[in-house]
């Protein structure tokens, strides 16, 4: 992909997102966490692939009130969730009782964070960059209810995953510097998709790693520049740009598609953008 908005120094980066879902990839995933957010998580198939393949599992307050309600439609009982945090005015009797009693020598922790200038989702994420350094986060139910909570979880990609030195909030610190140590890259997952940010530069995002493997996605993309005015170039859809400028009020990609014979889609961005893609229609139904 050439563009006059690259430059030798314009960083790169390689995404492997079918290796979150697929059910025997042909090569691991990097380690994630696996988040539940106080959504209704919908789909099954794909989340619970998820939480079996995660590292560590966490229920931000009332996402525990979500694991409990599927109980009977899941194959899994949930009962290797490690932690519940929050403020916990959210979070369900039934749905602590059943956690927090001792199964096989295993039971949830619950954390009490009164903290009101971050969010249930904030206090996890920074719970698992404590207990899990470097690690992934994959949320469950990520997007859904009311207008202003999905805008919430697109603005939490770019407080996590964007570099900064320190995040002050009220009384409530958070570091997510690279120059404290590594972290992971955040993706929310919902029934319909998979959603993460693209930071400035140069990204190629693997849809398909090989011919023979599982597709996991459906061709439906999305290009979102919520920071503001941006230039896009992209490669690998059926409606490709070159140096586009893209912004709310103005023009964007949306409802863009996959091409079938591509493996890699390749985006250039001069910001950060939220990538979104559709999840196969076969997990729709499940």
């Amino acid at each position: 992909m050439t563009s006059a908005a690259a430059g030798a120094d314009t960083p790169a980066y390689e995404w492997f997102p079918a290796r979150l879902l697929q059910q025997k990839p042909r090569f691991p995933a990097k380690p994630y966490a696996a988040v539940v957010l106080n959504q209704p998580l919908g789909t099954l198939e794909p989340m619970q692939r998820v939480w079996q393949s995660s590292k560590f599992r966490v229920a931000a307050d009332g996402g525990a009130n979500q694991l409990h309600d599927i109980l009977k439609a899941s194959d899994l009982d949930f009962k290797d969730l490690d932690v519940i945090v929050g403020d916990l005015d959210s979070l369900q009797a039934p749905a602590r009782q059943y956690f927090e009693a001792e199964e096989a020598g295993h039971a949830t922790e619950v954390i009490h964070d009164s903290d009101q200038y971050s969010t249930d989702f904030t206090k996890a994420v920074k719970l698992v960059r404590d207990r899990v350094p470097g690690v992934d986060v994959v949320a469950l139910g990520g997007l859904g209810g009311r207008v202003d909570q999905g805008v919430s979880q697109l603005h939490h990609l770019y407080l996590f995953d964007e570099p900064r030195r320190e995040l002050f909030s009220g009384a409530y610190r958070m570091d997510w510097s690279d120059d404290k140590g590594p972290h992971g890259r955040t993706f929310l997952l919902t029934s319909d998709s998979l959603t993460f940010l693209l930071l400035p530069g140069h990204h190629r995002i693997h849809v398909r790693e090989q011919l023979g493997d599982e597709d996991v996605f459906a061709k439906h993309i999305g290009i979102l520049p919520m920071q503001g005015p941006s230039v896009i170039t992209t490669k690998g859809l059926e409606w490709d740009i070159t140096d586009w400028p893209t912004e709310f009020g103005g023009q964007m990609s949306t409802s863009n598609h996959v091409l079938p014979e591509t493996l890699v889609v390749e985006v250039q961005t001069n910001r950060s953008i939220v990538f979104t893609i559709a999840l196969k229609e076969a997990w729709q139904s499940k």
